[in-house]
């Protein structure tokens, strides 16, 4: 593609203006190779040496993300979880890290679990209040922020600026999981962040086939080099098929999350006035506590996720799940399918969600179909 700054939906849908020198094909090809051949004179000069630290197939997806992102350098991994832990494993046991209160669960369990064994000090904190986290900062300690925005499943909204401010001022990296957001409705690297982090499972493929996860950095510096020697040294690296399906999944990135975020939105507010339903949780709602920082750094939409408290309680919310005919009862996110779930049942007793919440994954069917498969359940339910 030409230097042009072309718009991020060229970006996407074309791959870069990808086209193959030899066949003239538009679309990129599969490298299944593990190995590259060394040079007469022992030397590797076209940059390859073996496929744990390196394949021609991530360079599409990886730097299509980078441009979404605005970003310097993108690294694919084999999950969302190994890119997470990738950042965290990067620093030095006794470095200070603060964390959401409010996370994806299994990173949660992660950090305050075998990270805190291996010897990082993790602090939880409520990132959605500033203050909060300006009391917990250990200027010259803490190596590291990280946070989630939207975070799942209650969507709270954290301030990027602020906290990018916060972060820098006492020597400390901003990364953020922006998952939910996607590059479609915020850039976390624009607003100050240092990190930007996907589990590409969910929005960025979409399709429900592929598990994989990329962190995007706003520079190539020492931090980001341990990053990548990480991936490296423990070989959590995508492979090459899944890779492929990624920069497919890219391709229709932003009519997907367009998409599921109008829906969204629309059945928020739908089910903001349903009799069996107590709250809905969406930062699209003006009454939304964060609906004015997400308004502020999010664009064209508020994402494809929403929760709602079933009037009830536990069982009628986990009878309504049983009782849909087009949203699936399955974990996950972000696909062409509908997906519904009693995340409180998957988290276990020590979850902070609530018992009677419902989170909802908004996909590609017809919104008035999404919404009366919801009105029956929770009418039955109720």
């Amino acid at each position: 593609m030409s230097n042009h700054p072309h718009r991020p939906e060229t970006i996407a849908a074309s791959a870069l203006g990808y086209e193959d020198a030899a066949s003239g094909a538009i679309i990129p090809p599969i490298h299944p190779s593990t190995t590259y051949i060394r040079d007469p004179d022992n030397a590797y000069s076209r940059g390859r040496v073996y496929a744990r630290a390196d394949n021609p197939t991530f360079d599409t997806p990886a730097r299509t993300l980078s441009a979404l992102e605005n970003g310097a350098d993108t690294l694919l991994f084999a999950s969302g979880m190994a890119a997470a832990t990738a950042v965290f494993m990067a620093l030095d046991p006794g470095d200070h890290v603060l964390v959401p209160d409010e996370m994806y669960w299994a990173l949660r369990n992660w950090l305050h679990g075998p990270a805190t064994r291996w010897g990082l000090r993790v602090e939880g904190v409520d990132t959605s209040d500033t203050d909060a986290v300006r009391a917990s900062l250990r200027p010259g300690e803490t190596r590291l922020i990280w946070i989630e925005t939207p975070a799942n499943p209650l969507w709270t909204i954290t301030d990027i600026t602020a906290l990018a401010e916060l972060a820098h001022e006492a020597g400390a990296w901003l990364a953020v999981d922006s998952t939910v957001a996607t590059p479609v409705h915020c850039r976390p690297l624009d607003l100050g962040a240092d990190i930007v982090m996907h589990s590409a499972t969910k929005y960025l493929n979409g399709h429900s086939d592929v598990i994989a996860g990329t962190l995007t950095t706003a520079r190539r510096d020492e931090q980001w080099a341990r990053i990548k020697a990480v991936q490296t040294q423990q070989g959590g690296i995508l492979g090459s098929f899944e890779a492929w399906l990624l920069q497919r999944g890219l391709r229709t990135l932003f009519a997907r999350v367009r998409w599921q975020s109008a829906a969204a939105q629309s059945l928020a507010e739908r089910l903001s006035a349903h009799p069996a339903v107590s709250e809905v949780l969406y930062p699209g709602l003006p009454g939304f506590r964060g609906h004015g920082i997400a308004a502020r750094q999010m664009t064209g939409g508020f994402g494809g996720m929403l929760s709602i408290r079933v009037k009830s309680g536990r069982q009628a919310a986990i009878a309504a799940a049983a009782k849909v005919g087009i949203w699936r009862r399955a974990t996950s996110l972000g696909g062409v399918e509908s997906l519904i779930e009693h995340r409180a049942s998957i988290e276990g007793p020590t979850s902070p969600v609530p018992d009677d919440l419902l989170r909802l994954s908004v996909g590609l069917e017809s919104l008035d179909d999404l919404f009366e498969d919801l009105d029956q359940a929770l009418r039955r339910a109720d």
